[in-house]
């Protein structure tokens, strides 16, 4: 098991740091946004004159970083979004690349999206610039020779996983694992019975919570099965509908017809929360039905020709983020064409009246939380950040 950094994060002292330090930071995903912001606002906590300019979108922002590009800009869901967006990507990596090149800042900060950001590290080590990786690349589920080079361009990664650590230390990477920064964000804000009672639901009620995705396309595969699977279940449970933020609700509505389920934006963890079982996309959204610690059923489907590709390149055990990190088949994963409304039907029935899988998964999802560290990811990661600032190029 990969141990944690420090909870209480060892700031290097003001005096060995640059008097006004430039960081360099690219997020280039929404997520990359979101845990970007909580590490810029936790380095000018212990670093107050440091300057923090690059590429972020509207939480980055309001942490204090001077965006350059907006993340929307360059942001991608797909073969065919990265190329509609290919102009702006490469305006993008120009500007940034002159930038290392004349103007050079003391540290190069990467978040996740890694077909960009490696090249860009790569630009920065010519130029002397030190690179630091916070999230780091997935490598370890495809195109693992990359982690080789990740070695040669980036001089410390920031692991989110507990079993990335090992991975890319054994490729020679210095690496540490900081914990994951959802850890932080995810927590229910009211008791389950207030938020049923608010969507005019009965709180003595088997509850079942649907998260088709944050995708038009993902919504598409698998919002219809869902449905099907919630009328074969029947009257004996009811159900709510989550809607992603970057989706629009009234089109979930259309999809939903005459079916009586509430939908709700922007309020998916207390949703989450007052279930009982979630229906799930892979993806995020199974990580924080995790650490709410509700069982789940996960899906995944994908056009034909995608998921041929995709299982050629991908190697790992399980598609869900919890499966991996429990290290077995902790809750049921249902992909391609196992996703159909008896089939998911199914294995919800199984969860919720079988009283001793139910708490056998729960206790599952709670060691799968207690695994991801007890919070402080963004702290941790600005202690190195800020070791990297310290120490002479």
């Amino acid at each position: 098991m990969s141990t944690l950094l420090p909870v209480t994060p060892l700031i290097p002292s003001p005096q060995s740091l640059i008097p006004s330090p430039r960081v360099l930071l690219v997020a280039g995903e929404a997520s990359g946004d979101v845990h970007g912001a909580d590490l810029v606002a936790a380095l000018k906590k212990y670093a107050p004159n440091i300057e923090v300019f690059g590429v972020g979108g509207q939480y980055l922002r309001e942490a204090g970083m001077h965006t350059l590009v907006d993340t929307a800009a360059i942001a991608g869901m797909g073969l065919f979004e990265a190329r509609d967006k290919l102009h702006a990507l490469i305006r993008t990596y120009r500007q940034l690349t002159h930038l290392l090149r004349t103007t050079p800042p003391d540290l190069l900060i990467l978040i996740d999206f890694p077909e960009f950001n490696l090249r860009l590290a790569k630009v920065a080590k010519q130029a002397g610039v030190k690179v630091f990786y916070y999230i780091s690349p997935q490598v370890w589920a495809w195109r693992k020779r990359r982690v080789h080079t990740i070695a040669k361009r980036v001089d410390r990664l920031a692991a989110i996983f507990p079993f990335e650590s090992a991975f890319y230390a054994a490729h020679g990477c210095h690496v540490d694992f900081v914990g994951h920064p959802l850890v932080d964000r995810v927590r229910a804000t009211r008791a389950r019975e207030e938020t049923l009672r608010q969507l005019g639901l009965d709180p003595s009620k088997k509850t079942i919570a649907l998260l088709p995705g944050s995708r038009a396309q993902e919504v598409r595969y698998l919002l219809p099965p869902m449905l099907v699977a919630a009328k074969l279940l029947g009257p004996s449970y009811q159900f709510i509908l989550a809607v992603a933020s970057t989706l629009a609700k009234e089109d979930l509505a259309r999809q939903l017809g005459p079916q009586p389920i509430p939908i709700v934006q922007g309020d998916t963890y207390n949703l989450v929360h007052a279930a009982d079982v979630a229906m799930v996309a892979s993806g995020t959204a199974t990580l924080e039905t995790a650490l709410l610690e509700r069982p789940m059923v996960i899906v995944y489907r994908l056009a034909p020709v995608t998921y041929a590709l995709a299982r050629l390149i991908v190697r790992v055990p399980f598609i869900g983020m919890p499966n991996l990190i429990a290290e077995q088949r902790l809750v049921p994963e249902l992909v391609q064409q196992e996703v159909t409304p008896e089939r998911i039907a199914t294995e919800v029935r199984r969860l919720l009246d079988d009283p001793q899988a139910y708490r056998v998964t729960q206790e599952g999802l709670r060691e799968v939380r207690r695994r991801l560290g007890s919070g402080g990811a963004a702290e941790r990661a600005a202690q190195l950040a800020l070791d990297m600032l310290a120490a002479p190029r």
